[in-house]
């Protein structure tokens, strides 16, 4: 089994959706043939909670006026650290940058087929690391620290 047609379409709306909103590190897997309730995962990061949840509401706001889609559980909104969008044919996981690494959810799905993003979303890979190292070298230099 592979993911249908309208979980593709969604896949690809929300990780534009993401990449338009800086979104780190996007990613989506095929995990039909592992899972029955859903076709696909979309992973995507961002350095803070503010963040997360403007990606999380551009994604809502993108799959519901050009798909028609509402998720039918949303988790994870108070916090704003790892919120999950359910929209049965995919689900989405906007995380914390923190939370991405702590929970590392691409291992637990590497063995799954990736899925192929639009170049935006693609662009997005190592977003994190950049971001981690950027602020590492003003953290030193705000410190007087040798880099």
């Amino acid at each position: 089994m592979t993911a249908t047609d309208r979980s593709l379409e969604l896949i690809h709306a929300a990780a534009q959706a993401a990449a338009d909103k800086l979104a780190h590190d996007v990613i989506a897997y095929d995990v039909s043939d592992v899972l029955s309730i859903t076709d696909a995962f979309l992973l995507a990061s961002a350095p803070n909670d503010r963040q997360v949840k403007s990606i999380v509401d551009e994604i809502e706001e993108r799959l519901s006026k050009e798909l028609g889609a509402k998720p039918v559980r949303r988790e994870g909104d108070r916090e704003a650290r790892w919120v999950l969008l359910d929209y049965v044919d995919i689900v989405v996981h906007v995380q914390h940058s923190e939370e991405r690494v702590f929970y590392a959810l691409e291992r637990l799905w590497k063995d799954c087929p990736e899925l192929e993003l639009p170049a935006d979303a693609k662009a997005t890979r190592g977003k994190a690391e950049e971001h981690t190292k950027l602020r590492a070298e003003e953290d030193a230099a705000e410190f007087g620290e040798p880099r």
